[in-house]
C-alpha cells in the first residue's frame, strides 16, 4: 500500500507516478507531484517508481483570478 494524499492506495511492483496518476484519473495537465517529500516534473512521471509504503501528495494546480 502507498498513501496518496491522506488515502490508502494498492501499490504494485515497478508503479511510477505515470501508473498512479492513470489509477487515480488525474487527468489535469498542471499537476505537481512530491514522493516521500521529493518532487518530481512531469518530464519524470513515466520513469520514477513509487517505493512501496510511499507518501505521495498530487496537487492540481488552478489557474484563476
Amino acid at each position: 500500500m502507498i498513501t496518496v494524499n491522506g488515502e490508502q492506495v494498492p501499490w504494485t511492483e515497478g508503479m511510477t507516478i505515470q501508473d498512479l496518476l492513470d489509477f487515480k484519473n488525474y487527468t489535469f495537465k498542471m499537476i505537481a507531484v512530491w514522493v516521500n517529500g521529493t518532487p518530481y516534473r512531469r518530464e519524470e512521471f513515466g520513469s520514477v517508481k513509487i517505493p512501496e509504503g510511499a507518501e505521495v501528495q498530487a496537487i492540481h494546480m488552478i489557474s484563476g483570478g
